[in-house]
């Protein structure tokens, strides 16, 4: 089955069948021209043999029997004569176990009649009857030539039997035969030979196709002839070498486009006319991921591009240029642009969708619009303040010299406070612009934070509060900006102070983390911050106490400058509260060299 499937079997069986029609159709013929040679030669020799027999009859003067048993000896015993007088049997040379002819049957032949009617010369091959019966019959040649015997008008009849032909013929075709047979054979093998020789690079050549279909891009085919399927080989190995360069070529484009893509800061999606999702980057998964959570769809058994984006596409293929929408998905604000594909230039093959996590944006446009509220809020109160109670003084309404020195307390209260808003929100802008400088130092941790917290002894007694210092190292000696961190620490012991209760206790501790670096937590029993409100305390302008916007509740700046310090130095800052139960805020200060700037 393998070998008449392939092109050897395919190249063999059509040589050896065309070969094989030719040497039968050859033989056919060749057997019968030698029938027909034979025959014709045998009636050529009997025509010539009666010819003789007449020629001699005539010359001895038909002396009777006796010449024509010496004419029929000399022709031979295969040759059989009869001599007949109209319907006399003159002579006749066939024995008794011959051929059975008569007169008659010689007449009733219409071919053989005209011996006798037109005195003409017949040849005839004709089956005759033997042994005395109709049902042995052998094939026989018989020759009829007029012949004028003492002036009488005699015919003489040849008949020659064709088995000695016959015998011939059959050797002469058994031999024809051996030759046609011996001619296949080697004809089988020449073409077994010669599509072999043909096949063996095309088994070459796909065995190489098969191994570039695998990716072997290196695979050559070896050129075993200069001829047409050696010219073919080389035209395979070019085609190899071409094809490995626009696979290289591609690959690389490929990888480009995907690194480009998977770089991308914006999502972005390609899908077909029908839906279907072709190619995503990792922001597209995540707001795939959003879109399919919040619709309650499962993510690896949908392939379908959001129905936003249908209607994005349809509405972009109606007016054939690109749309723009907005969408909000798990708290997060997306920029959606959809713009058609081309297959053609009228025919839209799908579409690629930009899509952009605006939250940030509006997260900032939201702050700038808060930022302003809350400045103007701000400084309106004491602006509002000291221009009420400086017209007061103008105007004298202050009655005695005590009113008119609360009056002036108040109003430098108020500047200060306004100093300190302008000052917090200079200092703000310039950590955030990245334009201020640290000055980092190696300082000794313990005696450090001690001086610090004693700074608050006297405030925190006030309010009886107990202010403690844990330190896990009284050894530790750390790089940072020492200014800038006793502004934080000032910053969150203050807080601590103005929400915790009278009896309360504030705890600054100090610990190592081989890995992390300096932590330090301030630690309060105070009245705690909502859950609500913990993701927004490092913003600018929160307060954990909404009621309380004058006196010490302060600016809303200072945990923003906190965060803002600690970012400077590469450290990491969090809060943890419970409401009614306490607050903590940690910072980490990762290791610097000492020669850090």
């Amino acid at each position: 089955m393998m070998l008449w499937g392939s092109v050897v079997g395919k190249l063999w069986a059509t040589i050896l069948l065309l070969v094989s029609f030719v040497l039968i159709v050859l033989t056919v013929l060749l057997v019968e021209f030698f029938d027909n040679f034979q025959i014709e030669n045998v009636e050529n020799d009997l025509t010539k043999m009666a010819q003789q027999i007449i020629t001699v009859t005539n010359e001895h003067g038909g002396t009777g029997d006796e010449v024509l048993q010496i004419a029929s000896e000399l022709i031979g015993d295969e040759t059989k004569v009869i001599i007949l007088n109209d319907n006399k049997m003159v002579f006749s040379s066939v024995d008794e176990n011959g051929f059975k002819i008569t007169p008659e049957f010689i007449k009733d032949d219409p071919e053989l009649l005209k011996v006798f009617t037109e005195r003409k010369t017949v040849k005839k091959e004709m089956m005759l009857s033997t042994e005395g019966t109709d049902e042995d019959t052998l094939s026989a040649i018989v020759v009829g030539v007029p012949l004028e015997l003492n002036g009488q008008q005699d015919e003489v009849f040849l008949i020659q039997s064709l088995e000695s032909m016959e015998e011939t013929t059959k050797s002469t075709t058994q031999f024809i035969l051996l030759a046609a047979g011996i001619a296949i054979i080697l004809t089988t093998i020449f073409a077994f030979f010669l599509s072999t020789r043909i096949n063996a690079p095309l088994v070459k050549m796909r065995e190489a196709a098969l191994a570039i279909a695998r990716g072997k891009f290196d695979t050559k085919v070896p050129i075993l002839t200069q001829d047409e399927i050696g010219e073919l080989a080389i035209a395979f190995n070019q085609m190899r070498k071409q094809l490995k360069f626009n696979m290289n070529a591609l690959s690389q484009e490929k990888e480009h486009l995907a690194s480009i893509l998977s770089s991308m800061a914006d999502g972005v999606i390609t899908f077909n006319k029908d839906g279907t999702i072709l190619e995503t980057n990792p922001p597209a998964d995540r707001f795939l991921q959003a879109w399919y959570f919040e619709k309650g769809y499962n993510r690896e058994d949908n392939m379908n591009v959001p129905s936003v984006l249908m209607n994005l596409f349809d509405e972009s293929e109606s007016y054939d240029k690109e749309q723009v929408g907005e969408i909000t998905l798990q708290g997060r604000n997306w920029g959606l642009i959809v713009s058609p594909l081309y297959s053609t230039a009228d025919n839209i093959r799908g579409a690629v969708a930009i899509i952009r996590d605006m939250s940030d944006e509006r997260r900032m446009d939201k702050l700038r619009t808060d930022f302003i509220a809350n400045v103007s809020h701000e400084l309106r109160t004491p602006i509002s303040m000291l221009q009420g109670y400086s017209e007061a003084i103008v105007d004298d309404i202050a009655g005695s010299e005590a009113e008119k020195m609360e009056m002036a307390q108040i109003i430098y209260d108020e500047s200060l406070r306004m100093g300190r808003l302008v000052n917090d929100l200079l200092d703000l802008a310039r950590l955030e612009s990245g334009k201020m400088n640290l000055t980092y130092d190696l300082v000794s941790v313990s005696p450090y934070l001690k001086r610090i917290t004693s700074k608050f002894y006297g405030l925190a007694r006030d309010k009886g509060i107990t202010i403690t210092t844990h330190l896990q190292d009284d050894g530790v000696n750390w790089n940072f900006d020492p200014d800038r961190i006793e502004q934080v620490l000032t910053n969150l012991i203050d807080n601590a102070i103005r929400h915790t209760p009278a009896g309360g206790k504030i705890d600054v501790i100090q610990k190592m983390s081989d890995r992390r670096g300096l932590i330090i937590d301030v630690k309060d029993s105070g009245s705690g911050i909502p859950e609500e409100d913990l993701p927004f305390v490092f913003e600018r302008f929160y307060k954990a106490d909404k009621a309380r916007t004058r006196g010490r509740s302060g600016t809303g700046l200072g945990l923003a400058i906190v965060k803002n310090i600690i970012d400077a130095h590469d450290g990491y800052i969090s809060v943890n509260s419970l409401p009614e139960k306490g607050t903590t805020f940690s910072f980490i200060l990762p290791r610097i060299l000492e020669n850090a700037e």
